[in-house]
C-alpha cells in the first residue's frame, strides 16, 4: 500500500524502520536516518554496510534527479548537548555550567560523523546463504503425490551452500527423516520409479511441523492423559514451549507476579532482606515445566538432531484463558501496551501449531474449543492474520489472490461479526460468564461494576444473600465446567440469556448467575457483549 501511494505521489514524507526502506521500492530523493544503531531482535547493534546501502540506496528517483541525499542525524545527547553550547556562545563560565546530557544506558550503541563516513565507504558484505533443513521443509517436500525422495535430494545438493555445509544438510535431513519415521508421520512405500515416502494419511490434511521443535509435540501429547479435566490446557503447553518465547511478554508477567509477592510479603511482616531472597526465586509462569524438562530430556536421547534446540515452557495463551481475559483485557492487565504486536503474533503461532501440529487423533472437544476460540480471538484483533493463512491452507492460487486484493475496497473492515463463529463465540460467553464468577468469588464488586451496567451497591445486595449461606464460590476445574454453562438464545431479538450455575462449599449448587448476551453489540465489539440479569438461587 506504502509503495503505491508513494509512485503515485500522494506521500510526501514516508516514515519507518529499516524493514520498510528494504521491503519496498519507491521514489525517494533524499533518506534521514535518524540513528546508525538498531536492535536486530538479540542486541543492539551498529548497522551493517549492507543494511546501511540497502536502505540509503533508495535515496534518487530513476528518471527524475541524477543524485540523491542521504542524511544521519548525531545521537540525540550530542544534538542537545550541541544547542547547550552555542547558547552558551562565546561565554566561558556559562560553557562550564551546562550540564552534559548523556547518553541511553540501554539499547542504544554509540556512533559518529566518523561511522557514517566508514559506512558510505565500506563494500556490502557478502550475502549468505539461509538455506535450513527443518521439519516442515521435509514434511512439504515428502507429501507431493509422487518423486518426493528424488526432489528432497535435488533440493539438498542443488543449492547455494558450499560442499561441506550440503553434507551437513545431508545428516540433518537424515536426522529429521529418521524421526519422522519413527513417530509415524510418515512410511515408506513403493513408488513407479523405486521406493518412495509418503505422509501418513491419518494424518490432518494439513499437517505441519512449523516450529523447530513441534515434532516433540508429537512426542508430548501420547503422555498426557485425555481423561484429565485439564488435558486441553495441557496440549496447549506443550504447543507453547516449542514455540519461541515473546520475551517482553514474560518479563511482564515475571513484574507482576514478583509486586503481587512482594505485596503479600510485606503484609506478612517479612524482612527486606528475605523478601529480595525470595524474589530471586521467582519466573514467570511455567505450567507442566518440570514434566516438559524431562520428557524432552527423554526425547533428546531418541532424537539427537533435537539436541541442538532448547524447550521453554511458558503461559501466555494458556493463561489468557485461565483469566478468562479478552486480548486488550490482557494486554491492559500486564502494561504491554507497546508490545501488543508481538503478543498477537506470539498467539497466531501458538494457534498454528494446535492446528497443524497436533494430530487429531489428540484433539478432544476441549482442544478443538480451545483451538477456535483463539483463532476467533486473534482475527477479532487483526483478522489479515488468520485470513491469509486460511487462503494459503486451502490451496488458494495467487492469480486468485491477486483478483481478491483487487476486490479490497469492496470488502467491508468487518464481514464477519464475532457471533458468525458460533462456537468461539459461545466459548467466548462463556469465558466472560466465568471472569465475572471468578471476580464475584473474590468480592471485586468495584470490577464487576466496571463490566457491567450493575454498580457496586446492586452487586453488593445481590451477592449479600449468597455470601450470607457460604463463604466461598468455586473457580476451580469442576466450577468452570461447560455443564454449568446453560444457554437460551431468542433468534429474532438476537440475544442469548445465559445461566451459569456457582459452584459453592455445600455441594448445593442452587445459585445461578444469570447473565444476558447482545448479538449485535457484540458484533460490533469484536468481543462478546455480556451484562447481568440476576444472582439467585431460584430454580
Amino acid at each position: 500500500l506504502i509503495e503505491k501511494l508513494a509512485q503515485d505521489g500522494h506521500l510526501k514524507v514516508i516514515c519507518g524502520t529499516d524493514t520498510l526502506g528494504v521491503g519496498i521500492n519507491v521514489p525517494i530523493r533524499t533518506v534521514l536516518l535518524t540513528q546508525l544503531c538498531k536492535y536486530d531482535g538479540t542486541r543492539t547493534r551498529l548497522l551493517s554496510a549492507r543494511e546501511f546501502h540497502q536502505v540509503a540506496g533508495r535515496a534518487g528517483r530513476a528518471g527524475f534527479d541524477t543524485a540523491g541525499t542521504v542524511w544521519a542525524q548525531a545521537p540525540e545527547h550530542v544534538v542537545e548537548n550541541d544547542k547547550a553550547l552555542a547558547k552558551a556562545g562565546d561565554d566561558a563560565k556559562a560553557k562550564r555550567k551546562v550540564v552534559r546530557k548523556k547518553p541511553p544506558e540501554r539499547g542504544f550503541v554509540a556512533w559518529s560523523e566518523d561511522t557514517f563516513t566508514k559506512l558510505i565507504a565500506a563494500p556490502p558484505e557478502p550475502l549468505t546463504s539461509s538455506f535450513a533443513v527443518t521439519h516442515s521443509l521435509l514434511l512439504n517436500v515428502l507429501s507431493r503425490p509422487a518423486g518426493g525422495v528424488a526432489a528432497l535430494t535435488r533440493l539438498l545438493s542443488d543449492n547455494h551452500e558450499p560442499r561441506v555445509r550440503q553434507r551437513a544438510h545431508v545428516r540433518r535431513a537424515i536426522a529429521i527423516y529418521r524421526s519422522l519415521l519413527a513417530t509415524g508421520v510418515v512410511h515408506r512405500v513403493d513408488g513407479a520409479d523405486g521406493p518412495d515416502v509418503r505422509v501418513d494419511v491419518d494424518l490432518q490434511t494439513d499437517f505441519r511441523l512449523n516450529q523447530a521443535l513441534s515434532p516433540f509435540v508429537l512426542h508430548a501429547v501420547t503422555h498426557l492423559d485425555s481423561e484429565d479435566p485439564d488435558y486441553a490446557l495441557d496440549v496447549v503447553s506443550m504447543v507453547e514451549a516449542t514455540v519461541e518465547e515473546p520475551r517482553v511478554v514474560l518479563a511482564a508477567q515475571l513484574s507482576k507476579l514478583k509486586g503481587e509477592v512482594v505485596n503479600e510479603l510485606k503484609a506478612r511482616g517479612v524482612e527486606y532482606d528475605e523478601r529480595m531472597a525470595v524474589l530471586e526465586t521467582l519466573e514467570h509462569p511455567k505450567p507442566l515445566g518440570e514434566a516438559t524438562y524431562a520428557l524432552f530430556n527423554d526425547y533428546r536421547l531418541d532424537h539427537p538432531w533435537a539436541a541442538d534446540h532448547d524447550i521453554h515452557p511458558k503461559s501466555v495463551a494458556r493463561d489468557l484463558w485461565e483469566k478468562s481475559m479478552t486480548f486488550f483485557q490482557y494486554v491492559e492487565h500486564y502494561g504491554l501496551n507497546r508490545s501488543e504486536g508481538m503478543l498477537l503474533r506470539y498467539l497466531t503461532d501458538v494457534y498454528k501449531g494446535l492446528v497443524q501440529a497436533v494430530p487429531e487423533h489428540a484433539k478432544t472437544e476441549e482442544v478443538y474449543d480451545l483451538t477456535e476460540w483463539l483463532g476467533e480471538l486473534v482475527r477479532q484483533v487483526d483478522s489479515s492474520l488468520i485470513d491469509e493463512w486460511d487462503r494459503l491452507r486451502a490451496g488458494v492460487e495467487p492469480d486468485e489472490v491477486l483478483a481478491l486484493a483487487a476486490q479490497v475496497d469492496r470488502v467491508p473492515d468487518n464481514p464477519r461479526g464475532v457471533t458468525g463463529n458460533g462456537r468461539a463465540f459461545r466459548i467466548m460467553v462463556r469465558n466472560e460468564a466465568f471472569r465475572l464468577v471468578d471476580l464475584l468469588a473474590r468480592r471485586r464488586y468495584a470490577a464487576l461494576a466496571e463490566t457491567t451496567l450493575w454498580g457496586t451497591a446492586r452487586w453488593t445486595e445481590a451477592a449479600a444473600p449468597y455470601w450470607a449461606r457460604h463463604d466461598s464460590v468455586g473457580t476451580g476445574a469442576d466450577a468452570r465446567s461447560a455443564a454449568r454453562f446453560l444457554v437460551a438464545e431468542d433468534a429474532p431479538a438476537r440475544t442469548w440469556t445465559v445461566r451459569q450455575r456457582l459452584e459453592d462449599p455445600a455441594g448445593d449448587d442452587d445459585w445461578v448467575l444469570v447473565l444476558t448476551v447482545d448479538l449485535a453489540a457484540s458484533d460490533d465489539a469484536g468481543t462478546a457483549a455480556v451484562d447481568a440479569v440476576a444472582l439467585t438461587d431460584a430454580p
